[in-house]
């Protein structure tokens, strides 16, 4: 029997690929650090049983006409999946899988670090050492709000959500809060959070981590409105998705000192163009979305999607399948 067929839009490293290649014939965009140019996607999906893609790639009904009715599954090697038609997919009755709860660690561990980074200035006073502004000790200089004694308020209580509050839980906080769709009494009980509705989170909070999904509901919620309502010596740390922000309205809370700081390691678009307001302001830390970034989570990552896609082509449920559509 001939094996199946898949597409591979990135090179996902040896071991999940050996993986995937000794079940499937696999045909790979080979440019590690290039997003596939949306015309191969379209050369290379037609008649393939799967896809296995990233969230550089806009996978959309006009993808599955061209792939046609042999196409099974479509696994993304990434937690979010706003990336892809999932509504399609289900019409379609095409597996759809994503890699949750793989990198729920190291994402809260970034979160943490960026907003570190964000409140004590860390990037801004390397910098300065660099360039030779540390010319002596001063009382007040790079110095920014602390961790400690503050309220921090989490928009977001999923899996990653509660993994944050775990970790900044150790800095003696005054107040944990948190908003979410639903209340979740039985973890915020073991976390020491209180749940709050949004405006009261952002009005209390000294930190605001969006840890949230970008769904329609939470698109550009982070706006002029909210941000006029945080407190002058907020930090907003947002490490979900960049669509949750109104970009140009945290530039201008930034620049008018609206709020403190913004850490960001989401943006829009991906990768933030270099002439970017955002990159001006000493007040903002940007990453480039390395939330994930650890080699052990990255191969625990493509492995999970590999086998999505082999569940999927063997009628078997997927081990990370997207339910929500």
């Amino acid at each position: 029997m001939a094996k199946p067929s898949v597409y591979v839009t990135r090179d996902i490293g040896p071991e999940a690929l050996a993986v995937l290649k000794n079940h499937c014939n696999v045909t790979m965009w080979h440019e590690p650090m290039t997003p596939v140019p949306r015309d191969e996607i379209i050369k290379n999906i037609v008649g393939k049983d799967a896809l296995l893609c990233l969230l550089t790639d806009n996978i959309d009904a006009e993808i599955l006409d061209i792939a046609g009715p042999k196409l099974k599954a479509v696994a993304t090697m990434s937690v979010g999946f706003d990336h892809m038609d999932v509504h399609e997919m289900k019409t379609r009755n095409i597996k759809v899988g994503h890699t949750p709860n793989v990198s729920t660690d190291s994402v809260a561990e970034l979160t943490v670090a960026l907003l570190l980074a964000t409140n004590r200035r860390l990037l801004e006073a390397s910098e300065a050492a660099r360039n030779g502004e540390w010319t002596t000790w001063s009382p007040f200089w790079m110095c920014g709000p602390s961790l400690s004694n503050s309220t921090v308020g989490i928009a977001g209580f999923g899996r990653i959500g509660q993994q944050v509050a775990h970790r900044v839980k150790a800095f003696n906080l005054k107040s944990l809060l948190y908003h979410d769709m639903f209340e979740k009494k039985e973890e915020a009980k073991q976390l020491g959070a209180e749940f709050v509705p949004f405006e009261e989170l952002i009005k209390r909070s000294d930190f605001v981590i969006a840890t949230c999904l970008l769904t329609p509901e939470t698109a550009k919620m982070f706006n002029d409105d909210v941000f006029k309502k945080m407190k002058k010596t907020a930090v907003f740390i947002n490490t979900s998705r960049g669509g949750v922000v109104d970009q140009d309205a945290l530039i201008r809370a930034l620049k008018t000192k609206t709020i403190w700081a913004a850490g960001l390691d989401v943006t829009v678009p991906e990768p933030l163009p270099t002439d970017s307001e955002l990159f001006k302001l000493k007040n903002c830390v940007v990453l480039p979305h390395i939330a994930s970034a650890s080699i052990e989570i990255r191969n625990a990552m493509a492995m999970l999607a590999v086998n999505n896609i082999l569940a999927a082509l063997r009628g078997e449920p997927m081990p990370g399948e997207v339910v929500e559509y």
